[in-house]
Formats: structure tokens, sequence, C-alpha cells
């Protein structure tokens, strides 16, 4: 603190005092010891801080989407050491009067934009708060070093509706990628499906073909080794021979579901002849579709 007594003044560094003399400003002094001459009026006035002070001042206004905002606004300044005699006489309150410049501003800006706006536009606004308070106090010996937007404090509820309307954002945005890798893992099934049913029907067609070469060969050893037996009778019994395995199979399986199936030894001709049926049946269709095609 400074120290004034009735003969001398001590202002603290960075702090000067005002003194007059009989009511005039008589002059400045300076951080030290300051003497004074009681007899002839000399008196200390007042002191004023030479250091960078900040003030922050809390603004309320309206947006242009009618959201009711407060902006607070922290403001850096000092007194310039050329202009200490206008600091001191020409205002009363200079916190009062750099508090007016800045709601002035705000709220001739703010209420042009939304509020989504005026969270991107914080700089523009200290730019302009900065720029209006150099313009204004420069004549009362102020230098504006700097202006912020500390803080942008919107309504709780409207907090808590844009919170809710960034977590449903959020939500949906998520949603949509779930489902896009759920679309992307029932296409790969699919593909994989269509891919193991194509690679089994090659290696049945590859296995019918074997058992067709095989059926084909038999059938050509027995006609020439053995005089008295047809190719009809060799294919009979190859085609019973298969049923025999396949019954062998199928009751050699713990997992195999239970099948009824007529079985006698006088059945075996049946079974033989509606297989010889079936392959008949098949090749007629076969060439009856072959032939329509032809024709087209």
């Amino acid at each position: 603190m400074s120290c004034c007594c009735g003969c001398c003044a001590c202002p603290e560094q960075e702090t000067v005092a005002i003194i007059e003399s009989c009511g005039k400003f008589e002059k400045i002094a300076h951080p030290g010891c300051n003497v004074l001459i009681p007899c002839i009026g000399q008196s200390v006035a007042g002191t004023i801080s030479l250091r960078v002070q900040q003030l922050d001042v809390r603004c309320e206004t309206k947006t242009k989407d009618n959201v009711f905002v407060t902006l607070v606004i922290s403001v850096q300044y000092q007194v310039q050491k050329e202009n200490i005699f206008d600091a001191f006489y020409k205002l009363t309150d200079s916190r009062q009067q750099i508090s007016s410049y800045i709601f002035d501003v705000v709220r001739a800006t703010v209420p042009k934009m939304n509020l989504d706006d005026v969270f991107e536009a914080k700089e523009q606004i200290a730019h302009d708060v900065k720029e209006e308070l150099t313009k204004s106090m420069n004549a009362y010996g102020f230098l504006i070093i700097a202006a912020l937007v500390n803080d942008i404090e919107p309504a709780p509820k409207v907090k808590e509706a844009m919170n809710e309307i960034n977590a449903a954002r959020r939500l949906r945005i998520a949603a949509a990628e779930k489902a896009e890798a759920e679309k992307v893992a029932v296409v790969k099934a699919a593909e994989a499906e269509a891919e193991a049913k194509f690679l089994q029907g090659q290696g049945i067609a590859r296995q019918r073909q074997a058992i067709i070469g095989g059926l084909r060969d038999s059938v050509k050893d027995f006609s020439e080794n053995i005089n008295d037996i047809t190719s009809k009778d060799v294919l009979e019994l190859m085609l019973i021979t298969q049923y025999f395995d396949m019954l062998r199979d199928v009751g050699g399986q713990n997992k195999s579901s239970t099948l009824f199936l007529p079985h006698s030894p006088g059945g075996l001709g049946e079974i033989s002849a509606q297989i010889r049926g079936a392959f008949l049946e098949s090749s007629a269709a076969a060439r009856m579709a072959t032939e329509g095609v032809a024709r087209r």
C-alpha cells in the first residue's frame, strides 16, 4: 500500500500519487519518498496503479433465435504513463465506463447471430469489444491490451436441449453404422453360403461322374467275361449293391434319423425297377428339353 503522512507521500512500485495544492493539480509523485509541504496546501488527491489490470464482466443478452445467453468478457487494460492526468481526472469510475462499453458492443452484436453462431464467433466478438474500447478509452489515457470471451452460458434448459440433440444425433449415427455392419455381415454370409453351395455342387457332380464311370466299367467287365449275363442284369446288380451300401452307411451313423423303408428279399426287384425308372424318366426329360431348345 502507498504510505502517506502529512509531510511526505511514498507510492509503491508501479503506482503513482496525484499531488494537489489547494485543490489544484500540482504534480505526479512517483514511487519512493516524495516531500509534501502542508503549509502551502499540498496533499495527496489519490493514487493510480500502472499495473496491467483485468475486469471481468457478465453480460446477458438475447440471440437472433430468441435464446437468452450470458457472456463472460474479460478485458485487460493499463493506464498509459504519459496520460496519467487524463486517467485520473477525466473519469470518475474507469471500471464502470469499460463495463458500459462492453455491454453496448455485446448487445449490439450477439442479437444478430443464432446461438450456434455465437459459439463459433467468439473471436469476432472479442475483436469487436477490443476495437470499441480502444477507440473510446484511449482518450481517457487507458490502453486496452486484450479482450477475451471466456465463457458462453445459455440457460440451463437450453443446455439440456442441446445435449439431448447432440446425443440423439450420435445415436442416429451409431444406429446407421450398426445397420451397415449388419448388412455387410449378411451379404458376406450370403456370398460365403453361395460359394459353399457352388463348391458342394461341383463335388457332388464329380462324385456322380465317378459313380457313373465306375458303373460303366463294371458293366463292361461283366459283359466281356460272362457271356450269359446282359447289361441290364449287371446294372441291376450294381444298383442293389449301392442300395445295400446306403443301408450300411445309414445304420452305421449314431445321429441318423429313423427311416422306414420297405425291405424284403422279394422287394429288391421292385427297388431296382424304381431306380431304373427314375434314370429313364430323367433321361427322357433332358432329351425333350434339348429338342425344345433346338426347335426355338
